[in-house]
């Protein structure tokens, strides 16, 4: 995460091994590896390694404990009071997408991938495409969830990302106004709660980004009743407090239905599996 706030992507995965273009010096062949289970790095090429302190330590060029803490709040968009702003901090580069092909979602280790999130292909295949792309001289897949600007989430079970314009979506439940507007962080959420079947009559609006909200709030000022599906940690928590300052108590906080989980498709995922395990 803390790389692809920094605009570094991987080139390849390999079990639990991330392999880079190394992220602060020249290379065409990835020798900077990340060890996603022990959050880990090395620099086959510099012969040097460690965590993500030292690896601030690396961007900066320096060894104070403070100055790599506060570059990592930084990249974090983190607001800590106190703290100057490192002297330096490369400007996020957005991967370059090339040659993308828009095509349905078929069976496919994308939908694999899919199922083993909860969601079945009935309902991916519905509102979802396949992405075939090109970046930096290699072809790849993924799945794609279009937003209302023309762009769309990018997510495959080895990238998340974003063909620009980033922007919200909304899923109309038919051609005839509704009262009511559901709330979601990510479209993960949103074909886990259609999984679910507990969408009703209600619109669906998936935020993509927790920064665009302000882009909602036109859509969402429309609507006499909106369900809160966010993520139950601080930044979710953040926007549904300001949803409630914009609109009241049309606002409803349903996160307490993924009560003990982080978000609900990690609810829908455990409830697949113990029904599986009662099966």
């Amino acid at each position: 995460d803390f790389l692809a706030r920094l605009g570094h992507e991987p080139v390849r995965r390999s079990g639990n091994e991330l392999w880079y273009i190394a992220p602060y010096r020249g290379e065409r062949t990835p020798s900077f590896r990340v060890n996603v289970a022990k959050q880990l790095w090395y620099d086959f090429g510099l012969g040097k390694g460690g965590d993500i302190f030292t690896l601030a330590g690396e961007f900066l060029q320096s060894n104070d404990f403070m100055e790599q803490a506060k570059f990592i709040a930084e990249a974090a968009n983190m607001t800590v009071t106190g703290w100057e702003k490192p002297a330096y901090l490369p400007k996020p580069t957005e991967p370059v997408f090339e040659d993308v092909e828009v095509i349905p979602l078929l069976r496919s280790p994308l939908t694999d991938y899919l199922a083993e999130r909860g969601i079945p292909i009935v309902i991916a295949s519905r509102h979802c495409c396949r992405l075939n792309y090109g970046m930096r001289g290699k072809r790849y897949f993924a799945v794609g969830f279009p937003n209302m600007a023309g762009g769309y989430e990018v997510r495959s079970r080895y990238f998340k990302g974003c063909i620009p314009p980033k922007s919200i979506s909304l899923v109309k439940a038919n051609d005839i106004p509704t009262g009511e507007c559901l709330v979601f962080e990510g479209f993960m959420d949103f074909l886990s709660v259609v999984t679910l079947g507990i969408t009703g009559n209600a619109d669906c609006l998936v935020l993509n980004s927790l920064a665009n909200v302000e882009k909602a709030a036109g859509l969402l000022d429309g609507y006499g009743r909106i369900g809160c599906f966010l993520d139950r940690d601080e930044a979710g928590r953040r926007t549904l407090a300001a949803l409630v300052g914009r609109y009241g108590e049309r606002v409803t906080d349903r996160s307490s239905l993924y009560d003990g989980c982080k978000d609900l498709n990690e609810y829908l995922q455990l409830t697949t599996k113990n029904k599986k395990t009662t099966i």
